[in-house]
């Protein structure tokens, strides 16, 4: 771990701030793009995309509320808060998934879905990179994980937009659920992380 004086650890908590604001921000815009597209073309997938702006929207205000204090006891429950988000990730992406292949749901074409979930992609790995290296050098392992969040925020962004570019390119419509089974996993595993022993020691210590 890089020793930063208290000044430096100022400038990197205000940038934590920033980067979760910007990250809130954007996801509540996401909410009503998503909420109009998902209406206008009866799109299962942008509908679960809006849920999970949700899930991150809740995930950057419990970062802004770690990083507004201190202590291990609050870096712990903050830490508990975001694998709780993952957990409700995994399990909205395992259900909708399921639910669009059994009923086999064939939504319309939405180039405004296909615009917001492009931009969106490369917005959350920018954020994502940035929350890395900021709470890498505060050693703030809530920031870090929450990083990991929009990671995946990120990932899910291209899965739906592969899925509705396939839909509108060749009437693949099953792509973007089974897409989705890959962030289960992914998901799942985030959440066997942050609720192990080892990693509650490292938030611990």
């Amino acid at each position: 771990m890089a020793v930063v004086d208290e000044q430096e650890r100022q400038s990197l908590v205000r940038r934590g701030f920033a980067l979760e604001w910007a990250t809130l921000g954007w996801n509540v815009a996401g909410i009503v793009v998503l909420t109009v597209s998902a209406i206008t073309a009866r799109s299962v997938a942008l509908a679960g995309f809006g849920l999970d702006s949700l899930i991150e929207i809740g995930a950057s205000t419990v970062v802004i509320w770690e990083l507004s204090g201190t202590g291990t006891d609050r870096q712990r429950r903050g830490l508990r808060l975001i694998g709780c988000a993952f957990a409700a990730l995994a399990v909205y992406l395992l259900v909708q998934s399921t639910v669009v292949l059994a009923v086999g749901h064939h939504p319309r074409h939405s180039v405004s879905g296909i615009i917001w979930t492009a931009v969106t992609a490369a917005v959350m790995f920018a954020l994502a990179a940035g929350k890395g290296r900021t709470g890498r050098a505060l050693d703030n392992p809530v920031l870090v994980t929450e990083g990991r969040v929009t990671v995946i925020d990120g990932i899910l962004a291209m899965a739906v937009l592969l899925g509705l570019s396939l839909n509108a390119v060749a009437g693949w419509w099953w792509a973007d659920p089974a897409a989705g089974y890959v962030l289960v996993y992914y998901a799942a595993r985030e959440v066997r992380e942050i609720f192990s022993p080892h990693e509650g020691a490292t938030a611990a210590g």
